[in-house]
């Protein structure tokens, strides 16, 4: 799973997650594309899953890139522990997603084949997401 090699800080305040993706919102490597139309935020785990999805579909042809990182820590409590005493211990890393932002590209397959394993994918993130494509908007 993506994390961080080095970070200057361990943990980081929750943040807000508002406005819309200026960054990385337009298909840069690839034909097709999947693109967030809502804010959230996306675990490693996530991404890894949906990249394990899109890949077993189109049976390791094409190529693909993965547009987003999670560089953010969030931390967790253990279970059955009372309020207070602190911030709990980082847990994993999540990369926060704004509406518009390009999570996967894809090329070297068919519109239709690119089209349902972008799908699949789809399926194993936490954010609404849809299928662009280059020329097509």
């Amino acid at each position: 799973m993506l994390s961080p090699k080095k970070v200057k800080f361990r943990k980081q305040q929750k943040g807000r997650m508002k406005g819309v993706s200026y960054r990385g919102c337009n298909l840069d490597h690839g034909e097709f594309g999947l693109q967030a139309v809502e804010c959230g935020t996306i675990s490693s785990k996530q991404i890894e899953a949906a990249r394990i999805a899109m890949t077993r579909h189109v049976k390791r042809g094409g190529k693909m890139w993965i547009r987003i990182f999670p560089d953010k820590p969030f931390t967790k409590k253990p279970a059955e522990v009372r309020m207070g005493k602190g911030k709990g211990s980082p847990e994993g890393w999540v990369a926060v997603i704004r509406p518009g932002r390009i999570l996967y590209e894809m090329e070297g397959v068919s519109r239709d084949l690119a089209k349902e394993a972008l799908r699949l994918a789809s399926h194993k993130l936490s954010v609404k997401t849809r299928f662009i494509e280059r020329g097509a908007l």
